[in-house]
């Protein structure tokens, strides 16, 4: 389970290696030396489309496939496609509901590390975007805005379909669309069945862990915990040493 930090993507990281001149700290001595080039070289890479300025030039051709709409990064488990491998990752975790990136504050699981940097937030209190119609703050400028639809019940996410309109785009406006699409990417490594939501998934699994699979190899009855399977196995063992002995008797009494 990975914990957010933004030099390593884990959190609560010791930072022993700190720059003389600024003080900031980082856990891996490569990434002071990153930072330190940085600041005595800059960044010598620049888009000739938008002027932005990258450290690196790998940096430098991924940002390039915003200007020419190239995603080649394609999803197998939908027809979905990227311009970057890390967001196609996180995409991914969509399907198969992983939550790789923990809170070391409250144990909370979030897909994305985006997601998790904002909600760490919540514990510093840093809450720097009021609503100036309720006053609530906000850790995220998204999450704002989100919540002011609710004050205009503004709803400008439209389903192309049959021109429902959401608050929220999304996984919401998603889930709509399956809807349409009969799309069920969720699928069920068991037995094999779709849902349209993680959710319906972990419901289902549910069924699954409630079945017996542990079977008695003498009488063909089915346990969901070997435990029981054993003790009903000592049910055989006694029977048989009865049985036995009966027989012994039997053959006893016979001979007299």
């Amino acid at each position: 389970m990975a914990e957010y930090s933004k030099d390593n993507g884990q959190t609560g990281a010791e930072k022993i290696f700190r720059c003389e001149d600024c003080g900031k700290g980082y856990q891996h001595r490569w990434s002071l030396l990153r930072h330190k080039r940085i600041k005595r070289e800059g960044k010598a890479f620049k888009c000739n489309i938008c002027e932005k300025q990258f450290t690196y030039k790998q940096n430098l051709e991924l940002h390039k496939v915003v200007h020419t709409g190239e995603r080649p990064f394609k999803c197998s488990h939908c027809d979905k496609s990227y311009a970057k491998k890390s967001i196609l990752k996180g995409h991914i975790h969509t399907h198969t509901g992983a939550k790789p990136f923990q809170c070391s504050h409250c144990g909370k699981e979030f897909g994305k590390s985006a997601h998790l940097h904002t909600h760490l937030k919540l514990h510093k209190e840093e809450r720097p975007h009021p609503c100036d119609q309720c006053g609530r703050r906000f850790a995220a400028a998204g999450a704002l805005k989100e919540h002011y639809r609710r004050h205009t019940g503004e709803r400008p996410f439209k389903c192309k379909v049959c021109g429902k309109c959401f608050k929220y785009g999304g996984n919401k406006l998603s889930l709509h669309m399956r809807t349409h699409t009969g799309e069920r990417p969720f699928k069920c490594d068991h037995c094999g069945k779709g849902f349209s939501h993680c959710g319906g998934l972990s419901r289902h699994k549910k069924i699954h862990a409630k079945e017996k699979h542990f079977e008695c190899k003498q009488c063909g009855k089915v346990y969901k915990h070997i435990g029981h399977l054993q003790r009903h196995e000592k049910s055989h063992t006694i029977k048989t040493i009865w049985v036995a002995s009966l027989e012994n008797i039997e053959n006893h009494c016979q001979t007299d």
